[in-house]
């Protein structure tokens, strides 16, 4: 027996595309934007900094990062950014969406700053300071995600919602090409006003003094689209639907909507003590949470973690393709200026190629064809293109077939964003209760960065050559890159078959999607 809906919830199921809508896809999308473009910048700049502090005199190579340096400033953030979903999807179900939204905001803007300005001329000290504040900032980062979904989902309607979720993670893919082209723009200008050697001409001067700024104003750049959203943000109305069925304040939930979609809405707030008296409230580690919401839970967790390790490993093997097609010319030829340039111009056309485009066709179809078909078919082909990279992997390697491998990396790019990698991101912010929304969220976030730690640094070193005398340097032996993706391959598999835990959503309202509008507790919604 289902309860009767507010009218400020059936209002905002049923409201027209407006320009609100709009408005809060920029101001969440460029939340991302910046979120995108300060965790994928600093692959840029890695190799930069190994050859400013890390040269060695008479060494054959340019420096690099040593592993352990290497993975840390590369996965800090992503342990930064596994602490901020957890705690600030559990403080937007405290205190609101809106209060929360503006903290994070300034974490992200302040740590953009001073990851650039990270201190001290020894390499230890720079490099742990960039550290400390590439956590931070990763902190902030993580806030963003589940209150940006979970506050798209509570403005959206029913019709378009999954378009309207999608489409502020889209934003990531534009964060990711402006990385790119704002390193190519930096580096182009200083390899211009300061030309210099190859490090095989000249290995001293072939990284000039001015190398130094290059990294610093690339990552500080991250600053500048958040700092812009800032004020938008903070004049954007808490959600109605944590108003009223949280705050249970629906006078304010009523007004603050009527104000947004410019209609006239009845308050209800007799119906809202109403429901308080009635509710029933379980908590995240009850055992009606775990009857209703435990396969839920379960499958968003577990499809966003698989999925993770397979979408950031897929780094292994971009330095093989670049390399290999001759986007990247050897280290030893090209001056520290002229690498991070190459670099950048590289991934800008993965992105521009493969991962853009991925997003917008789950944008365009996720209210058509839905989340689940979505995300089984992008699970299918990422097990397919992965088995086909593998199992064939000499072949790939041969210089007649490099096109043919970089058009199978760029479709594997492709299937995960037109799949699990936007559905993902959409599903727990529509299948759970409004007072843990943001909760239930950021644990499935959280799950889905511990596989990004997985992917990006364990199969780092899995993916080293079997022979210790042809690994990476400061790198044990592995089970090569062949066996890696054939790795991948079963992990995607695995994550097309938890897809199955997790419900469709489609044309459905949050309220009926969570069981909220029901009056017995023991129901269960599948």
């Amino acid at each position: 027996m289902g309860k009767e809906q507010l009218q400020v919830l059936n209002a905002l199921d049923v409201a027209k595309t407006q320009l609100y809508h709009f408005t809060a896809i920029v101001i969440a999308g460029m939340g991302f934007f910046t979120d995108a473009y300060d965790l994928f910048c600093i692959s840029l700049v890695t190799k930069l900094l190994g050859r400013i502090y890390y040269h060695h005199d008479g060494a054959p190579k340019p420096g690099s990062l040593p592993p352990n340096v290497s993975a840390a400033v590369n996965g800090v953030a992503f342990c930064g950014t596994l602490a901020g979903q957890l705690f600030f999807g559990w403080l937007g179900d405290k205190m609101g969406r809106k209060r929360v939204y503006g903290m994070t905001l300034m974490l992200m803007v302040l740590c953009s700053v001073a990851s650039g300005l990270s201190f001290g001329h020894t390499p230890k000290s720079v490099m742990a300071t960039l550290c400390f504040f590439r956590f931070w900032l990763g902190f902030g980062i993580g806030g963003d995600y589940p209150l940006s979904a979970t506050i798209m989902s509570e403005y959206a309607n029913k019709k378009t919602r999954g378009a309207f979720i999608a489409a502020v993670f889209a934003m990531q893919g534009f964060g990711i090409l402006a990385g790119g082209m704002i390193a190519i723009i930096v580096s182009a200008s200083f390899k211009a006003k300061y030309p210099a050697p190859s490090y095989e001409e000249n290995p001293i001067a072939s990284t000039i003094p001015e190398a130094d700024f290059v990294w610093r104003i690339i990552l500080m750049f991250g600053a500048l689209p958040a700092l812009l959203t800032y004020y938008w943000r903070m004049k954007m109305p808490e959600t109605a639907r944590y108003t009223a069925l949280v705050a249970k304040n629906a006078k304010q939930a009523a007004s603050d909507m009527a104000k947004v979609m410019q209609v006239e809405i009845e308050a209800e707030q007799e119906k809202v003590e109403a429901l308080a008296q009635k509710d029933k409230s379980f908590g995240l580690f009850s055992k009606q949470f775990l009857h209703r919401h435990g396969l839920h839970l379960l499958g968003t967790t577990t499809t966003w973690f698989l999925l993770d390790i397979a979408y950031y490993s897929q780094n292994l093997f971009q330095k093989d393709i670049f390399t290999a097609i001759g986007w990247i010319p050897n280290a030893k030829t090209m001056n520290a200026i002229e690498e991070v340039y190459k670099i950048a111009r590289a991934q800008t056309l993965i992105a521009l190629c493969s991962t853009v485009p991925g997003y917008w066709f789950t944008v365009a179809l996720i209210d058509v064809i839905g989340r689940f078909a979505i995300q089984v078919m992008g699970f299918f082909f990422m097990t397919l293109f992965m088995f086909a990279l593998a199992i064939p992997y000499h072949h790939w390697t041969l210089e007649e077939n490099r096109i043919g491998f970089v058009v199978m990396y760029s479709l594997t790019f492709f299937f995960a964003n037109f799949g699990p990698n936007a559905t993902t991101f959409v599903v727990p912010a529509e299948i759970f209760p409004a007072r843990l929304r943001s909760t239930c969220h950021g644990i499935s976030a959280a799950s889905g960065k511990l596989g990004a730690m997985v992917g990006a640094f364990g199969f780092l070193y899995l993916a080293q050559n079997p022979d210790k005398t042809k690994t990476d340097a400061g790198y044990p032996p592995g089970i090569g890159v062949k066996n890696s993706l054939i790795l991948l391959g079963v992990v995607n598999f695995f994550g097309l078959l938890c897809t199955f835990l997790v419900p469709e959503t489609k044309g459905k309202s949050l309220e009926e999607m969570s069981g909220e509008n029901e009056e017995d507790d023991e129901t269960v919604r599948v």
